[in-house]
């Protein structure tokens, strides 16, 4: 999709900003923000970060998501109590607490976080019962947006990590990106980690940026980051996302279904993946870690998703997922005990494991493994029963034979 189109479809209202080829999959015009709709289905995405074995752990609560984007709606039914007051750093127009969203891109971002259930409605977050904290930076990203100062820029963009930190978001999730580096980006991301907080940002989109090449993205480039990029509905890396060594892990960004304005729900993405929507699972699940394990830091939260998520080779990161896919039920029961392979743990330092056993990504919903087998056993159990059981009638009624011969 070329620049200009994109720029005309932001304008229109028919792609969210900085999200790449974003349509309403079941239609288009079945989305307007004007138009309450309910979409009965379950986001597909959940089923592949196996949501329901992650929520016998935790569900985020007490946790508090910081999202510092377009503002965020919380006149969305799926949002009424989840989200608190903010801020708006742009200021210009709307509520000062950051709940006045045009864009709609951050009300998205926050449903894939912390929807909580309607009746009617199969949208639910991932950390369902984290809290929002709305920090707007942006109102938009068309021209007009550039030449009024509302579109995003990277000094407001720290400002609202600095703000996200100071209020005590456990994660900051930046559903955006830039291809400069900025001393006060990287400054507000080392005070946000100093202050217990984990930002975790999106690696870029092709179709959304002025480079197009691969390499480091900012704030994701930074150290202190988790970097986010996207893969498609199979599982697989897409050419839609920008690639790199910043990457850190990858989580599904297609066919999003989510929040949408005050509206109620749509489908998002469509077939072209967005780190955006990607970055907002990884936040999700980074709430998850902190609510199960409140008393760890930032950086072992970061690596308890990068060390359990799924790829083809355990000891070895990659340009285009970085460590894999993201698996939040495995990184809740992870242990370290410093023998795991892949990314240095913050705890034990670089492991000597020199374990390569492949881990294949599963995006099918999982099945419990052992149900052929348990199956099976209780087939044997019965049938090794009966064999017994005969075998003792047998005997008894040999031994009553003999005896009534004497």
């Amino acid at each position: 999709m070329n620049r200009a189109l994109v720029t005309a479809l932001v304008a229109a209202g028919l792609l969210m900003p900085g999200t790449g080829a974003q349509a309403a999959t079941e239609g288009q015009d079945q989305c307007s923000p004007d138009t309450p709709r309910s979409i009965a289905s379950t986001p597909s995405a959940l089923p592949r970060l196996a949501a329901d074995a992650a929520w016998q752990w935790a569900t985020g609560a007490g946790v508090t998501v910081a999202v510092v984007d377009s503002g965020v709606n919380s006149a969305n039914a799926h949002l009424t109590g989840a989200v608190v007051p903010g801020t708006d750093l742009v200021g210009q127009a709307g509520d000062p607490s950051g709940q006045t969203d045009v864009a709609g891109h951050g009300t998205a971002i926050a449903g894939q976080i912390a929807a909580r259930e309607v009746s009617g409605s199969g949208v639910i977050g991932l950390a369902p019962e984290a809290t929002i904290l709305p920090v707007r930076v942006y109102y938009a990203d068309d021209d007009q947006a550039k030449e009024a100062g509302t579109a995003p820029d990277a000094g407001r963009i720290a400002q609202g990590i600095r703000y996200a930190a100071q209020s005590g978001a456990q994660v900051i999730n930046v559903s955006m990106s830039t291809p400069n580096d900025s001393p006060d980006l990287q400054a507000a991301v080392q005070e946000a980690r100093a202050a217990g907080s984990l930002v975790v940002a999106s690696a870029g989109n092709r179709g959304t940026s002025t480079d197009t090449s691969d390499g480091p993205r900012y704030p994701a480039a930074y150290p202190e980051v988790l970097a986010v990029t996207a893969v498609d509905g199979t599982g697989a890396p897409t050419e839609a996302a920008i690639h790199g060594e910043h990457i850190d892990v990858a989580a599904p960004g297609t066919e999003v279904l989510t929040a949408f304005h005050a509206a109620g729900d749509c489908v998002l993405a469509g077939s072209d993946a967005s780190t955006s929507f990607a970055t907002a699972y990884v936040s999700a699940a980074a709430a998850l870690v902190a609510e199960r394990y409140p008393d760890e830091t930032p950086a072992q939260w970061a690596y308890r998703l990068e060390v359990t998520a799924l790829r083809a080779q355990p000891a070895q990161h990659d340009e285009l997922v970085g460590w894999g896919v993201i698996r939040p039920d495995l990184a809740l029961g992870f242990v370290d005990d410093g023998t795991a392979a892949g990314p240095t743990s913050p705890v034990h330092g670089e492991t000597l494991s020199t374990e390569v056993t492949a881990r294949v990504v599963d995006s099918s919903p999982r099945v419990d493994p052992l149900t052929g087998a348990r199956a099976a056993a209780v087939w044997w159990v019965l049938g090794g029963g009966t064999v017994v059981l005969l075998s003792v009638l047998a005997s008894r009624f040999g031994r009553r034979r003999r005896g009534s011969a004497r």
